[in-house]
């Protein structure tokens, strides 16, 4: 019996001493996250350098090192649209030191890919940023001045009109279908490799419109080159409050507007989702911030809980495959 008896003290002793082994393992990823962060942070922008999310980007990384005291480095990996860059974000550790700026081209992407990564659900969210409408202008030789008198040209010379896109499978490619469908009229699509041969085309009277970004296309609009004739957000831009949305100028229900948001791999621990969600909320109150965004044709728009993301990223993908489907767009795998 005292041997039972001893054997017994053993194994309890032995449990306890596992338990708190086991205790401590489970505290470890909460301590690491409260001490958050201890090393530098990475943010990955899967498109090459120049071009509007990397400008939005850096701006963030900038902010973002001096709110968490440790350096943010901005790590360019294009390619593939947008894919490469994600999925090296999707398949980083999920520790919050590895984060990825996306836009629009996020849920695009979803309808023209086999994608390595789910775009929901293989991401937390972790903060909205702000908003870019795009712009539909026409060249001036173009006889209209509104998206009506757009629709009725197009309307009397089917097939005639020429759109300038920036690439089969962009955003502006897919906004100018959903625009196209929704507007009941055809014009001709021509494809260019980018916004830069894109938009020297339409400069040159070959192309007759275009939805381009505010900040690609405002100087030209300024100087009369282009005439903006809507903008395809919600709500007008501050940058031209006088120029109408699409959706209030002819076309109800169209809407274009892509977006920047943060994104952490999925698992990533809430307390430092939270303290990242924290730190981008005060940076995108500046005034600093808000004028820098506004000089990138961007904006801050309504405040999205972490709870909304991913019905909104939802809803974006189900919206573009619509497109891409009506439009039967196909790119090369």
């Amino acid at each position: 019996m005292p041997n039972m008896r001893s054997q017994s003290f053993k194994t309890f002793g032995m449990l306890l001493a596992l338990s708190g082994i086991l205790a401590v393992f489970a505290t470890m990823p909460v301590l690491a996250a409260e001490s958050y962060p201890t090393k530098p942070v990475r943010l990955i922008i899967p498109f090459p350098p120049g071009g509007s999310n990397d400008i939005v980007g850096r701006l963030m990384a900038a902010k973002l090192s001096n709110h968490l005291g440790k350096q943010v480095v901005v790590d360019n990996r294009g390619g593939a649209g947008g894919v490469l860059g994600t999925e090296m974000a999707a398949k980083s550790e999920p520790d919050g030191y590895t984060l990825l700026i996306c836009a629009a081209a996020h849920t695009v992407n979803a309808s023209l890919h086999t994608l390595p990564y789910d775009p929901i659900k293989s991401f937390s969210p972790v903060a909205k940023l702000a908003i870019a409408p795009g712009v539909l202008a026409v060249h001036p030789s173009v006889p209209v001045n509104s998206v009506k008198e757009l629709i009725a040209l197009a309307k009397e010379k089917p097939g005639k009109l020429v759109f300038a896109s920036v690439g089969v499978g962009t955003f502006a490619h897919l906004a100018c279908e959903d625009f196209r469908s929704m507007a009941g009229i055809d014009f001709m699509i021509v494809q260019f490799k980018g916004g830069g041969p894109a938009m020297t085309d339409q400069l040159g009277g070959h192309s007759q419109l275009s939805f381009g970004s505010l900040i690609q296309t405002l100087p030209h609009i300024q100087s009369g080159k282009f005439r903006a004739l809507g903008v395809g957000g919600s709500k007008r831009s501050p940058i031209l409050p006088d120029v109408p949305t699409i959706a209030e100028a002819g076309v109800p229900g169209y809407e274009a507007t892509t977006w920047y948001f943060i994104l952490a791999a999925a698992g990533t621990p809430q307390v430092i989702v939270d303290r990242l969600n924290k730190e981008f909320s005060v940076i995108l109150s500046s005034a600093e911030m808000q004028a820098q965004l506004a000089a990138q044709g961007a904006r801050l728009d309504e405040k999205m809980t972490l709870a909304e993301f991913r019905p909104f990223i939802a809803a974006e993908v189900a919206k573009w495959k619509r497109v891409v489907k009506e439009a039967n767009i196909k790119v090369e795998q």
